[in-house]
């Protein structure tokens, strides 16, 4: 779980200089602004479990919107400080689910594990229980974000 956490501290630090080098260009946008931010600092002060999946989980829709609008803007696509931020951006993400998977297939063996003899007894005995997956909680979210004007 630390490397999720790395991952997303790298993401948390990269979204203020996105939103920044975007506003010039998306003055009459602030609402997406407004989103990103909010997910970000939710996300930033979330628990842990379920409650820090769904603050993932709505930031990561959040700077799907962002990236979208962005695409209306043909001098915001042309700025090179945007797209190297966007690509950062993008690279921290594909580490994100990277490393949600390996999260995810540690989960999965240590659950088959602990209901497969001789090693159930050793994880009943000292209290082992089956770990959450860490995966988006709806259908709609695992949807690419559609931006209407």
């Amino acid at each position: 779980m630390s490397d999720i956490d790395v991952q997303t501290k790298r993401r948390y630090d990269l979204i203020p200089n996105l939103i920044e080098s975007v506003k010039g260009y998306m003055a009459h946008e602030s609402g997406v602004f407004e989103k990103v931010t909010e997910a970000r600092t939710r996300a930033m002060n979330a628990g842990g479990g379920q409650e820090k999946l769904a603050a993932e989980n709505m930031l990561t829709g959040a700077l799907k919107t962002l990236f979208a609008v962005s695409e209306n803007y043909p001098q915001l696509r042309a700025n090179e400080n945007f797209l190297h931020l966007q690509q950062e951006l993008t690279d921290t993400e594909d580490k994100i689910q990277a490393a949600r998977r390996f999260y995810n297939g540690n989960v999965r063996d240590l659950n088959t594990a602990i209901q497969v003899f001789p090693t159930n007894l050793i994880a009943s005995t000292f209290g082992f229980g089956p770990l959450e997956f860490f995966e988006s909680e709806s259908a709609a979210e695992r949807e690419p974000v559609k931006v209407q004007f």
